[in-house]
């Protein structure tokens, strides 16, 4: 693409922060828009405004009117409505680690792209200091909730595996086990935030409560599917190393927590407390002299 910049790798460069400051200009309008504070919508709206300044004065070193990088922004917004504003701020903050390196090969050519490069630590500034996120206060209540599952149900669903044998049965002793389980976690949640005086007790038992619920559903979910009791064991398995995986993914952008070591101790955690269970489960039925065939 020809443009006004006779260096070609300048150029490149040039086209590259015009582009990306286009689409987010799209991507803060459009978040604007989603945003239900009226203070954090007028934030996103006056740094989109910002992006906007930046990208007109980049195409007009470049010469050349770039359009925005439409799935980006679609991407973007997708992920914002499912994760929530606070995840898709941080993802974009730690992108502008990379857009600043950008910035400083062009300062040299053009001195006025170190007030830009200044600007976007602004925007970083400005859109922290408004993150205050309902989902991201009961965050806590969610970890418990959905660590309590992931670790007592992988283990019970593995101990009834050998000890039953029938898909059908494990999922039914599953089930009442884990709903159970998840109204007693309801109401120990609330009733240890009340003795606390925690004036959002009723709210963090319910987060804990709906977080043990969906992944006990999410579990039990192959036992339903298949009938091959192993297999449906190992998919479950399968199933809450990626219940893991995600969750702490978002906690690790969204919080600033390290991903590594969080998601290794929480499957290694789940799956050494199946694989108890599982002999557990063995031991009970050899015991007992229980033919789950």
């Amino acid at each position: 693409m020809k443009t006004l910049i006779a260096d070609t790798k300048i150029a490149k460069a040039a086209l590259a922060v015009q582009q990306n400051e286009v689409t987010e200009y799209f991507v803060y309008t459009r978040l604007a828009e989603l945003c239900k504070d009226p203070h954090n919508s007028e934030v996103l709206r006056t740094v989109g405004e910002e992006e906007l300044a930046h990208s007109r004065y980049w195409q007009s070193k470049t010469g050349v009117e770039i359009k925005p990088d439409r799935f980006r922004v679609f991407r973007i917004i997708v992920m914002a409505r499912i994760f929530g504003l606070t995840f898709i701020l941080k993802r974009m903050e730690k992108n502008e680690g990379v857009a600043r390196g950008v910035y400083q090969k062009l300062i040299a050519s053009f001195p006025e792209a170190q007030k830009i490069s200044e600007d976007e630590t602004e925007h970083e500034q400005k859109l922290l200091a408004m993150l205050d996120e309902e989902l991201l206060r009961y965050v806590g209540s969610i970890v418990l909730g959905l660590n309590d599952a992931l670790v007592e149900l992988t283990g019970a669903l593995a101990g009834f595996t050998l000890a039953l044998g029938e898909t059908r049965v494990v999922s039914l002793a599953g089930l009442i086990t884990g709903i159970s389980a998840a109204f007693s976690m309801t109401a120990s949640d609330y009733l240890s935030g009340k003795a606390e005086n925690n004036p959002r007790a009723l709210t963090s038992a319910l987060y804990t409560g709906s977080a043990y619920l969906v992944t006990v559903i999410l579990l039990i979910l192959p036992f339903l599917l298949f009938s091959g009791p192993f297999i449906a064991l190992g998919i479950t398995l399968a199933v809450a190393v990626l219940i893991i995986f995600f969750f702490n993914y978002y906690l690790s952008v969204a919080k600033d927590l390290n991903f590594c070591r969080r998601f290794l101790e929480m499957t290694l955690i789940s799956l050494g407390v199946a694989l108890l269970s599982f002999g557990v489960g063995y031991v009970l039925k050899n015991v007992l002299g229980i033919d789950a065939s």
